[in-house]
């Protein structure tokens, strides 16, 4: 004789996923979903930055640092009563060390946040990464400190924002990368 499980039963083990979640610490119920991400990228003419000695002529003998930013690590979170979304940023940095460059230097970076449709800036705010080179090392690559970017407002709304990340440049270094183009 074969038995028909009963109703209550099958609820029962369709429901055993639910608990076990409960079990471990975490309420399925009450889970957000992953906060959504606004589009994170790098300034093409901000990219990179050569810093010469103060005062001295731009030349190849005067070059303190020659860095790039070669990429940043983003994290989306919801911010606290639902103000919007917190952007978690890392950026990352490589370089090469100059003739007359001191073992560590500091180089300053912007972030901001801008409206896709019109491009607008709507918020920027600064940060530095600081480059250390060892002994005779002409070479390093490093990642700056976390940096976090609250977008406020609606959730869908600051999703559709814009990050752009890049080195905070004088106008002459703005001018000297777009003249050299994209490395």
């Amino acid at each position: 004789m074969t038995r028909t499980p009963r109703p209550a039963a099958l609820l029962a083990l369709a429901l055993l996923p639910l608990l076990a979640a409960c079990s471990r610490g975490g309420n399925i119920l009450t889970q957000r979903p992953q906060a959504p991400c606004p589009r994170v990228s790098l300034l093409a003419d901000a990219v990179d930055l050569t810093r010469y000695r103060a005062g001295a002529v731009p030349d190849v003998g005067t070059v303190e640092v020659d860095a790039r930013m070669i990429g940043f690590q983003a994290r989306c979170d919801y911010a606290p009563r639902d103000a919007g979304l917190d952007v978690t940023l890392v950026v990352q940095v490589a370089a090469e060390r100059g003739p007359t460059a001191t073992r560590a230097v500091d180089l300053p970076y912007v972030v901001a946040v801008t409206d896709e449709a019109e491009g607008r800036v709507l918020n920027r705010g600064t940060d530095t990464v600081r480059l250390t080179f060892a002994g005779n090392e002409r070479r390093t690559a490093v990642q700056g400190e976390q940096m976090m970017v609250r977008i406020p407002g609606d959730v869908r709304r600051a999703a559709e924002k814009v990050v752009l990340i890049g080195f905070q440049l004088t106008p002459e270094e703005l001018a000297a990368n777009r003249r050299r183009g994209v490395r």
